[in-house]
């Protein structure tokens, strides 16, 4: 491996923990946050698939972490529309207009949240509700990487915080990731490069997640969704700038 390489390799690593420990501790952001890092020092398609494999580690921790607290029924329902459709995205990326979809989903996300501050106690949304919100998140995610941000004012609805918010939006994505792994391998998009630097990337998200495991527990509630809500303005500002 050249010095090159090992500089790059070292950025990436350093991006992924701290950006894992920050999804660890809000539940998301750290995909959306990672993915212009990635795509600057390797470019967009390849970024996303890459991206996509740090994830399955860091989520699949995540789950692990907080597997008393999961809402299996959730879980079930989001990965009903999750799955065809993660796939589906997975082979569209090599062809997709990425630039439209992205400003669209970042207006979404920060009108999100001006709606959810206009109503503090929205109605709680029917468990089979899920089947649309994993739909689109799984399209989503496939196409631009990672859509966290999309999932989290469904699950804070529902009223799900902390280790249960976590832990069950880890499952659902985890499932939606998976799925996306086919897609990528039949589109061509899973080259030696991407597997390559995504299993070396893997120490560091697990390294982060446990340290926001360790956070989380010692932050009040009402701070955990401040974090969320903040979260999704800068997501959904990224969106709308195009990284």
């Amino acid at each position: 491996m050249s010095a090159d390489q090992v500089l790059t390799l070292t950025a990436a690593s350093a991006a992924a923990f701290g950006l894992a420990v920050l999804s660890a501790v809000a539940g998301f952001g750290g995909g959306v946050l990672l993915l212009p890092v990635f795509g600057a020092l390797f470019g967009l398609r390849v970024a996303v698939p890459m991206l996509t494999l740090t994830q399955l580690s860091s989520n699949g921790f995540r789950v692990w972490l907080n597997r008393h607290d999961l809402h299996g029924r959730l879980i079930g329902w989001f990965a009903l529309g999750a799955v065809p459709l993660a796939v589906a995205g997975g082979l569209l990326l090599a062809r997709a207009p990425l630039g439209a979809l992205q400003r669209l989903l970042g207006a979404f996300l920060i009108g999100v949240v001006i709606w959810r501050r206009r109503h503090p106690q929205p109605r709680r949304p029917a468990d089979r509700s899920f089947v649309a919100v994993g739909a689109a998140s799984g399209l989503g995610s496939a196409l631009l990487g990672s859509t966290g941000p999309l999932t989290a004012p469904f699950f804070l609805a529902y009223g799900l915080t902390r280790a249960a918010y976590i832990g069950t939006e880890a499952a659902g994505a985890l499932t939606m990731h998976l799925s996306k792994i086919f897609g990528y391998g039949a589109g061509d998009l899973l080259t030696e490069q991407v597997l390559r630097y995504g299993l070396a990337l893997t120490p560091a998200t697990l390294a982060g997640a446990w340290v926001g495991k360790r956070i989380v527990g010692r932050i009040s509630e009402r701070t955990f969704v401040f974090l969320v809500e903040a979260g999704l303005v800068v997501a959904g500002a990224l969106f709308l700038i195009g990284w």
